[in-house]
């Protein structure tokens, strides 16, 4: 063999154990690939476990609570770590086997589902609803500011309050400004939402609504659309139902509780007051029932001063004879009739508002009530 031939040989035998290497280390990135992704394909073939709710525990089982509310008796797995009643479980889908304790905690932020707040609301205000107001300061002001009066007396003042009377009448600004006179916590909540939102967790909200006042105390717990969380009770059926009545439940046991409300008052609102249940309204509950009517006369033109007091008008314009044209009038829709005539004086570049401007915004707040009446009686009719 001539050395040329040796040297094509050597350049040969060297190509081939570069490739061979080559192509070696590209067959074990490829079986480390086809491995990563067998690991992948098994674990999605293992069926997710279940977040659930330790009740009670008994030696080597537990009573747990699933998310629907079922209540299961189970074994707990010999390498999970000593669990106890309240505990965030992971449990087997197929026998529900407590497979290991995490640590989420079952109370809610709160403060993201209501609303919390320190309101600017005065009495001033609030126009037209004199006697309704006393009422409130009666029960709920007096007691947070002059509480050692009623010790003195030797009364427990009452826990809350009911208010009641068609849309737009002013429960929200009456609740508002006793909170602002009496330098408390505003804590709004509706019930509908509470009730909707929070399927299967109602109850748990209710109670910890209640926590967060006592932490903010003083503090005024405004529940609006009261009627939907404590209409009168039927024959449970639907899971929605039972929920409804847990949170119901809930509810009246916080304002009986053997914990005293203290300086926090309960506030709650209604345009149904007929459909309410007994037990929400007897005597240390809300028992103070305080009707907020559509305003008439005196109170309607009270109402209308306040919502156009920084407006300029036209001298045609006579507040009085404008109120005489809003009979029926919500106070709500009082103010809705003041900011569209401003709207009108705005779109002919203006800033004073005329009575023709009134008038027409009066005409169609009114429309606009018709055509929603006809639709809400097209709904249910």
């Amino acid at each position: 063999m001539t050395a040329k031939d040796k040297n094509i040989l050597d350049s040969v035998v060297y190509n081939y154990t570069s490739n061979a290497n080559q192509l070696e280390e590209e067959n074990n990135i490829l079986k480390e690939t086809i491995n990563k992704l067998k690991e992948d394909l098994d674990r999605f073939k293992v069926p997710p476990l279940m977040v659930s709710e330790v009740r009670d525990v008994f030696g080597k089982n537990a009573v747990i609570r699933l998310p629907n509310g079922n209540q299961f008796y189970v074994n707990i797995s010999e390498d999970c770590e000593k669990v106890n009643p309240g505990d965030m479980i992971l449990s087997d889908q197929k026998n529900l086997t407590i497979i290991k304790k995490i640590p989420i905690t079952q109370k809610f932020d709160v403060g993201n589902f209501v609303i919390i707040e320190k309101t600017k609301v005065s009495w001033n205000d609030v126009g037209g609803l004199d006697d309704q107001a006393r009422e409130i300061k009666e029960v709920v002001e007096l007691p947070l500011k002059k509480p050692e009066l009623f010790k003195k007396v030797g009364i427990t003042p009452p826990k809350g309050i009911l208010l009641y009377g068609q849309p737009g009448t002013g429960k929200t600004l009456l609740a508002k400004a006793v909170a602002a006179s009496t330098n408390s916590t505003f804590i709004q909540v509706v019930g509908s939402e509470l009730v909707q939102k929070f399927i299967g967790e109602g109850a748990k909200m209710v109670k910890e609504i209640f926590e967060l006042a006592r932490k903010k105390a003083p503090a005024i717990i405004f529940i609006d659309e009261i009627d939907s969380l404590a209409a009168k009770r039927v024959e449970i059926g639907t899971s929605g139902e039972r929920e409804v009545s847990r949170t119901f439940m809930q509810l009246l046991a916080e304002i009986d509780g053997f914990r005293p409300l203290g300086n926090i008052k309960v506030i709650g609102a209604t345009n149904r007051k007929d459909i309410l249940d007994p037990a929400i309204v007897r005597p240390g509950r809300l028992d103070r029932l305080i009707h907020i009517p559509i305003p008439k006369g005196d109170a309607r033109l009270e109402i209308l001063k306040i919502h156009c007091g920084d407006m300029k008008f036209s001298k045609d314009v006579d507040l009085k004879n404008i109120s005489g044209l809003m009979e029926d009038m919500s106070g709500a829709e009082i103010k809705a009739v003041c900011t569209e005539s401003g709207y009108f004086a705005i779109r002919e570049d203006r800033t004073i508002v005329t009575k023709k401007d009134i008038t027409e915004a009066i005409d169609k707040v009114k429309n606009e009530e018709k055509i929603e009446g006809m639709d809400y009686m097209n709904m249910f009719g």
